[in-house]
């Protein structure tokens, strides 16, 4: 599909859902979002503008040259975007789970070119802001600037959820609960271990990005006067990421010494009712040993009297550990 953005004579921005077959390019474009585009559909804007679009496999190069290059016509960014999607856990809470997408940025002749094979809501609200307010967006350089900062925005946002999570599972962990479900808790840990690790990697491919745009001498002052300050904000999230990555190995720390703590309970209990057996256990032994001459069998109290001395020597050890505490 092809959705072209036009400047009209009145200063307003139309969209056209364009159609190959039955419609002619317009005048003073502004931008050409290509979603889910055929081949037919990029061989046509690339003939038509005297445009290379990268191929699949260039979009997906991990290189620095694969990601941004610019000639003297155009400048190409393919950048990582992330899909967040909602889930429902067991206890009906919400999961996050990221998904990650290219999206290929080329301006050229002032007009910003998008090709994208998935649904963003940070598109979506572009296109909302560039409809409503025209005069914010003189050309695809205006756009491509908005769309790095509402981007930037989204990722703070997820990096604020994992932090809010994070503190959610800090205090379940630190609290004394009678059963703990250590394998749900190290599952959510590494989901947002997990998570944090995506929205870094996007932070550090948009840093990237930004940066080698601020070289440009395409752009104009005052878009690289905001790339400046949303790089900025860029940079403080990537510290923001690594601390709260500090903060959740900090968390499976406490959790690892908790599972210890409770292994160290259930052995000492063991430990314990190990040694207050021993003494009944040592007497019922010796009064079962088959000697002919053992003259306690002969006693006629000897019975109750032993069962006396067993019981006797269970209960003092047991008040003795209570005593030193370990009980």
């Amino acid at each position: 599909m092809l959705y072209i953005y036009i400047k009209t004579p009145n200063a307003l921005v139309q969209k056209i859902h364009f159609d190959l077959d039955t419609q002619e390019l317009p005048q003073n474009i502004l931008w050409i979002d290509l979603l889910h585009p055929s081949s037919a559909e990029i061989a046509f804007i690339a003939d038509k503008f005297e445009l290379e679009f990268p191929s699949k496999e260039e979009r997906e190069e991990i290189e620095l040259s694969a990601k941004y290059w610019e000639d003297n016509l155009s400048i190409t960014i393919n950048a990582h975007f992330l899909i967040k999607d909602l889930d429902k856990n067991k206890d009906n809470e919400n999961s996050i789970k990221l998904y990650t997408q290219i999206v290929t940025f080329v301006t050229a002749k002032n007009i910003l070119f998008t090709i994208r094979y998935s649904e963003f809501h940070t598109f979506e609200e572009i296109q909302a802001r560039i409809l409503a307010s025209p005069k914010n967006f003189e050309d695809g350089f205006d756009i491509i600037d908005k769309m790095f900062e509402v981007r930037v925005e989204k990722d703070a946002d997820l990096l604020e959820w994992i932090d809010k999570e994070a503190r959610r599972l800090r205090t379940s962990v630190l609290e004394k609960k009678d059963e703990y479900n250590y394998d749900a808790m190290l599952k959510d840990i590494s989901s947002l271990q997990e998570l944090n690790m995506r929205i870094r990697d996007s932070l550090f491919d948009k840093r990237r990005a930004m940066t080698s745009l601020l070289k440009s001498d395409k752009i104009d002052k005052d878009v690289k006067q905001n790339l400046t300050i949303v790089l900025k904000d860029l940079n403080s999230l990537v510290e923001f990421s690594v601390s709260e990555l500090n903060i959740l190995d900090n968390i499976q720390t406490i959790l690892a010494s908790q599972v210890n703590i409770e292994q160290n309970k259930i052995i000492k209990l063991f430990t314990v009712a190990t040694v207050t057996m021993m003494p009944p256990t040592l007497i019922g032994t010796i009064y079962g040993m088959n000697f002919k001459f053992i003259p306690e069998l002969e006693f006629h109290y000897a019975y109750p009297i032993v069962l006396g001395v067993m019981i006797v020597s269970i209960i003092l050890p047991v008040i003795f550990f209570k005593k030193k505490g370990w009980l």
